[in-house]
């Protein structure tokens, strides 16, 4: 029964990714903008939701799975991700390629130990 739980949350944060993309698409500058916001996005929605959520209010597995992996997981895409510094790679562009591959890595890790922190209530991960 969790499997509807997760396909209802996903539902939710694959549809608010799509709408996100539409907002920051720019067909005139190529760079991932778009991918790279909900990337970073839900790399601190999961360590917060982590902390916050399941740890300090014990929530069920199935809101758990939900949430982890039904809404940030159809949110987050690290195959657009991979797909889209090959397409930087391909045009030519190496620079934006290793900096966007940067960004993501760096970025990710950087919001995600900033939600572990404010999902602890302020102590540093």
């Amino acid at each position: 029964m969790v499997y509807i739980w997760v396909g209802i949350a996903g539902f939710f944060g694959a549809s608010l990714r799509y709408i996100i993309g539409l907002f920051l698409f720019d067909a005139d500058v190529y760079f991932p903008f778009s991918t790279l916001s909900v990337n970073l996005l839900g790399s601190f929605l999961l360590a917060w939701f982590t902390f916050k959520l399941v740890h300090k209010y014990s929530i069920s597995a199935k809101w758990k799975a939900a949430l982890g992996t039904g809404f940030v997981g159809s949110f987050t895409t690290f195959s657009t991700l991979s797909v889209e510094t090959i397409v930087l790679f391909e045009r030519g562009s190496l620079f934006l390629g290793i900096l966007y591959i940067f960004l993501s890595i760096s970025g990710g890790l950087l919001l995600s130990n900033l939600g572990f922190s404010l999902g602890k209530g302020g102590q540093t991960a």
